[in-house]
């Protein structure tokens, strides 16, 4: 189960809203939707948290790039929503990576005019189930060595807004509370929840 929230700062303090992420397949669209919430250009976060598995938050301070966090990147990389999250930036990859390496693998396929080639292999071979496993490792579309496990992206995000480098690290279950908590903002999030 999702759960998905923007906060923004306002002169009054936090204003929270509970948000549909259906329409939103980019980070830029994401971004959009953050700047949408703030027309002062204020700082707004966008909180996204699939229950006990991983949430990540979004910063956008005006028109600044916007700054990403995400408590597990391997967890987030088997959801549509940390999809949006795992930008190439964020992953250390060149922007394209991905197109460039499917594209590649659609090649290699297209030259290998048997399929059947690992077939031809002896019948008495005895590591054809290992690659039978390995196989199916790549069912979600992320390739493990790319994707580190654990926390990855801006650890410092919201440091200056009351919530320490350390402290965030620290965070796994009902993180959005806890983080709400730190920023004084626990009981709007509460109203959206």
């Amino acid at each position: 189960m999702y759960f998905a929230a923007l906060l923004a700062r306002t002169e009054d303090g936090w204003e929270a809203s509970d948000t549909e992420l259906d329409d939103v397949e980019t980070l830029s669209d994401l971004t959009d939707l953050a700047r949408d919430a703030s027309p002062d250009e204020d700082t707004v976060l966008v909180f996204i948290e699939q229950e006990d598995a991983w949430f990540g938050v979004v910063r956008v301070d005006g028109e600044d790039d916007p700054r990403i966090f995400v408590s597990d990147a391997t967890a987030a990389a088997r959801s549509s929503y940390g999809e949006i999250l795992l930008t190439d930036e964020l992953l250390g990859r060149e922007p394209g990576a991905e197109d460039t390496i499917a594209a590649l693998e659609e090649l290699v396929g297209l030259d290998d005019s048997e399929d059947g080639g690992p077939d031809t292999a002896p019948d008495n071979t005895t590591d054809t189930d290992t690659d039978t496993d390995t196989d199916t490792d790549d069912d979600d579309g992320f390739d493990a060595d790319v994707v580190p496990a654990g926390p990855l992206g801006d650890t410092r995000i919201l440091a200056d807004l009351g919530l320490p480098e350390a402290e965030l690290l620290m965070l796994r279950t009902d993180a959005l509370a806890e983080i709400a908590d730190a920023l004084g903002a626990a009981e709007v999030l509460e109203t959206v929840r």
